[in-house]
């Protein structure tokens, strides 16, 4: 009996199918109600390979540990919440797949570095915030409020516009190996915060920004490692706009 072509096209189909398998977790886990310090677990998940890490944290919640604490949101790399180390590197859990990690051994997973952690994967984000203040992160203007749209070129916008992508996830400043040493540094992401307003042809706060970063905590700290950059999820060239923050104080102007 010759096969159809529906029958045909139906059993290629079954043979396609992504077949899941089990895949090893190794969480840092800690909870300050009763551990003296983090401690690593581990979970079995099956997982396909098109499941994100975020979809394999979830399962471990809700089927095997309630206890697991993590932060997210949207889910699709927007909010920036879910920023964690994964196989030693920031990423966002939202992002990053199963089939682009080594699943012949552990995956590892923990709370982002440099921040003090809270719970299991939340850290305190607190003075990751208070840096991006500091620089005044919101467009300062002279005179009366305007009767109309402040006019900007679109060759005016393009000068600041990769920082405009920023999620505040902190994958940035929590990669640099400055602020793993001292957290009175600003970090990559305040410094990209401030670039950009001081790029902005808007704006009327540049003097008092780059003043703020030519402090002792400020870019100069910067080792141009470029651990911010490859970390960004957004793709923005971070150790690029710090060089320019720099080329600006230098010449005393954007």
């Amino acid at each position: 009996m010759t096969a159809t072509a529906s029958e045909t096209s139906a059993a290629a189909g079954a043979l396609a199918a992504p077949v899941a398998t089990d895949v090893t977790f190794k969480i840092l886990r800690f909870n300050p109600e009763v551990d003296e310090g983090a401690h690593w677990e581990e979970f079995v998940v099956s997982c396909f390979p098109t499941d994100r890490v975020l979809s394999a944290l979830e399962k471990i919640k809700g089927e095997q540990d309630g206890s697991l604490t993590f932060r997210r949101s949207c889910g699709h790399g927007i909010c920036g919440s879910d920023a964690m180390r994964i196989n030693g590197r920031n990423r966002l859990a939202c992002k990053t797949l199963i089939k682009d990690l080594n699943t012949k051994k552990p995956i590892t997973v923990e709370a982002l570095k440099g921040l003090p952690q809270e719970k299991d994967l939340i850290v305190d984000m607190e003075p990751f915030f208070k840096a991006y203040r500091e620089v005044m992160p919101f467009l300062i203007t002279d005179g009366h409020p305007p009767t109309k749209e402040r006019i900007q070129s679109a060759e005016e916008r393009a000068i600041f516009d990769d920082t405009t992508k920023c999620i505040l996830c902190a994958a940035c400043t929590t990669s640099c190996p400055v602020f793993w040493n001292d957290d009175q540094y600003f970090g990559p992401q305040a410094i990209i915060g401030a670039h950009r307003f001081i790029f902005d042809s808007r704006d009327a706060g540049t003097a008092e920004r780059l003043e703020i970063l030519n402090s002792q905590d400020g870019v100069w700290r910067c080792r141009t490692t470029f651990n911010c950059t490859e970390a960004c999820p957004r793709g923005i060239e971070i150790t690029d706009a710090i060089r320019q923050v720099k080329k600006a104080l230098l010449s005393g102007r954007p």
